[in-house]
């Protein structure tokens, strides 16, 4: 099984998107090999903005299933690339 897929997810509402987007990504945690998660703050405020930036394993048709269903939150943007050597 190869891990060189790079998945970033920007959520633009994390109050109102996190639970969704905790959902998918339970559903697929057996293909997330290492997770990231970034937001927009400073020190003396909090963003409502996220970033959660993943490596996945798994083969195609599954990855693209968890991309569509991440896509089919309201105010989350995903991103990916595979990266080969």
């Amino acid at each position: 099984m190869s891990c060189s897929t790079i998945m970033a997810i920007v959520q633009e509402n994390r109050t109102e998107t996190a639970i969704h987007v905790q959902d998918v990504l339970t559903k697929y945690g057996c293909h997330i090999r290492v997770r990231l998660g970034l937001n927009d703050s400073s020190v003396d405020q909090c963003s409502n903005r996220g970033m959660i930036l993943l490596q996945l394993c798994g083969e195609g048709l599954e990855l693209e299933e968890f991309e569509k269903e991440l896509k089919a939150i309201g105010n989350v943007k995903v991103k990916h690339m595979t990266v080969e050597f």
